[in-house]
């Protein structure tokens, strides 16, 4: 049973030292990243948290997001990399899940499932964002497309997985790519490669916000990971659930989750 964030007890919200977050739908709102979403981060970020966007968005973006945005690093493409960018030597840290060769054998076996979705599901299109992507192959059933029943969108992850493909489902697209990784793993290795941390042993520590399918292996990972209130829309189409939930929306909901936290962490300041 999802519970209100607002209830989420003062001594755990003091407790964390981490923000990951989800950008569709949880930072975004119609496609666009409001005002009240970037200045949360740059408070989060201010305060001493670490922040981590953790996405499905593809490489391109992820590139801009680990330089411009106040973040410390991204995990793009539903865990096919992370990105860090470092300030004091201008140097951008790029990890991925697999090398060149493999992302590039792979690449020929979605260029199959591309031909097969777009033959077989009226209506889908190749994600505007496609160009550039490094790992996975992006399949677009709302975002610039008029929406898809969730028969299409069934549909899809199905062709996916008939070519063994792992597909996830977002609010606006379903990904798929070839490996075992996701969005956790490989926030487990950033933690461990460019934090030193044991991400095992500290998850109580961290919150996780997000909104959609692909966000499950997060939201049953972490017993403190938050679901922006629409959430609600796909509840039923994930294996597992956050355990908070805010009052708002997308970014407003977002505002809140990084509102409490940093209350919390001025308070225990206090002396």
């Amino acid at each position: 049973m999802l519970e209100p964030w607002n209830r989420c007890p003062r001594e755990v919200r003091a407790s964390v030292h981490a923000v990951l977050t989800d950008i569709d739908d949880t930072l975004t709102e119609e496609g666009r990243l409001p005002a009240i979403a970037y200045h949360a981060l740059e408070r989060l970020q201010q305060a001493g948290f670490l922040v981590v966007p953790v996405t499905g968005r593809p490489a391109g973006w992820c590139d801009l997001i680990a330089r411009q945005w106040p973040v410390d690093a991204v995990v793009g493409e539903n865990g096919a990399f992370y990105f860090r960018y470092e300030s004091t030597t201008k140097r951008m840290l790029r990890r991925y899940a697999k090398d060149d060769g493999q992302r590039r054998i792979a690449r020929d076996r979605l260029h199959e499932i591309q031909r097969a979705v777009l033959a077989e599901v009226p209506g889908a299109a190749v994600a505007s964002d496609q160009a550039y992507r490094e790992a996975d192959l992006a399949i677009d059933f709302r975002e610039d497309v008029p929406p898809l029943p969730r028969t299409a969108v069934d549909g899809i992850v199905a062709i996916f997985e008939r070519f063994g493909a792992t597909a996830k489902v977002s609010s606006i697209h379903v990904n798929g790519w070839f490996g075992g990784y996701d969005k956790l793993s490989t926030s487990r290795l950033l933690f461990k490669e460019a934090f030193g941390r044991d991400l095992d042993q500290t998850r109580q520590a961290v919150v996780f916000v997000g909104d959609s399918p692909n966000d499950a292996p997060m939201f049953g990972y972490f017993p403190n990971a938050v679901g922006v209130a629409n959430v609600r829309d796909s509840l039923d189409a994930m294996p597992a659930h956050p355990r908070w939930i805010t009052e708002g929306r997308s970014a407003h909901g977002f505002a809140e989750v990084a509102e409490a936290l940093i209350q919390a962490k001025a308070r225990e300041r206090r002396p």
